[in-house]
């Protein structure tokens, strides 16, 4: 396993199991399980996290590192588990709101998260969106004049060539119902190399850009991270951040307030902690509604309301995002559609308003 304190620092992506052995991350008794996990889910782990990993199982490792696990599906899990496939009119596009959509242009990541609900179809081979689907795509959008806002997701938007990404931005910039893109994207952390001049420069737009940076741990804001964030800032494009709760990585009082810290000193606004998505083989990442609940219950009035996120989960069938925040509004009687009379205080007591 690579030393983070190491001179020896690796210079490319880990992306079969044989790297993984030689990395010392798994061992010659995993080799044929997890060879049976890559004929199913790609790999890919960058520089920027090889160079965190302390031991596999640690919060950067569980991350990334295959899991023989990932193999084994519960009931409750599925391909599609918040249901992109149904809500796509057109190639590339996912069309879940009214006011917004989706535009995957590309499948491919700096790194392939073992716990994502987009696994089944995210790889190497992932490819782009072929031109002739890109510009019917576009078509989609300009004829849809209710759609405001364009997420650029994938796959990750980060990993387009300049000439690619500058097209795409140009392009939604001509749609005059477009006011806002956004771009969700691993690479600050994972591949921060990838943020150049031309990249930054190929963002330029009149319209409002967002950037939604995908951390889960502290560990994973370096200091080449955080200078990729600068960079963004310098540029005038705000960045939030979505993490995804998960057993192991961020499931404690401890390790999240670490997180939204470690966020807010990079100028980072949270703004989303996924429930995790029902992917196939990912149950052993799975923290009950119920427990996150009461992990965002301990850090209230221990952190900053500049750095709470909000609690969600998707709602199976592409039914929509919902808040599961603590409750604190106390009901003076059983019956649930009386007025609250009491709130909860972060003492835990009770206390009367009006």
């Amino acid at each position: 396993m690579q030393d983070p304190a190491s001179p020896s620092t690796p210079h490319k992506a880990l992306r079969t199991t044989q790297a993984l052995l030689e990395a010392d991350l798994i061992t010659p008794e995993q080799v044929p399980a997890l060879e049976a996990v890559a004929d199913r889910y790609a790999t890919a782990i960058p520089p920027a996290f090889q160079r965190l990993i302390t031991r596999p199982d640690d919060p950067i490792g569980r991350q990334v590192i295959p899991d023989a696990r990932e193999l084994q599906t519960m009931p409750h899990e599925n391909e599609d588990p918040i249901g992109d496939e149904a809500l796509s009119p057109v190639p590339g596009i996912v069309h879940r709101y009214e006011d917004r959509a989706l535009l995957k242009p590309l499948l491919i990541c700096p790194l392939y998260c073992r716990f994502c609900f987009r696994r089944e179809h995210v790889g190497p081979d992932g490819g782009l969106l072929g031109e002739e689907a890109l510009e019917a795509a576009f078509h989609w959008i300009e004829t849809h004049p209710q759609i405001r806002e364009i997420i650029l997701t994938g796959g990750d938007p980060l990993m387009l060539s300049p000439r690619r990404m500058k097209h795409i931005i140009q392009r939604l910039s001509a749609i005059a119902h477009i006011e806002i893109i956004r771009i969700h994207s691993r690479v600050p952390v994972a591949a921060p190399e990838r943020l150049t001049t031309d990249l930054l420069d190929a963002l330029e737009t009149d319209r409002a850009l967002w950037m939604v940076a995908h951390i889960n741990h502290a560990r994973e804001l370096t200091e080449e991270a955080r200078l990729a964030v600068r960079q963004m800032l310098c540029r005038g494009i705000p960045v939030l951040s979505q993490s995804v709760l998960l057993r192991g990585v961020n499931d404690t009082t401890e390790s999240l307030e670490a997180l939204l810290r470690a966020l807010i000193a990079a100028r980072i606004k949270p703004y989303y902690l996924h429930h995790l998505d029902s992917a196939p083989g990912t149950a052993h990442f799975h923290v009950p509604v119920e427990e996150g609940r009461a992990l965002l219950e301990s850090l209230r009035g221990r952190v900053s309301g500049l750095i709470w996120p909000t609690y969600v989960v998707d709602i199976p069938g592409g039914k929509g995002k919902v808040p599961l925040g603590p409750d604190y509004l106390i009901h003076s009687s059983s019956d649930s559609a009386s007025p609250p009379s009491q709130a909860r205080g972060t003492d835990g007591q009770h206390y009367p308003f009006t």
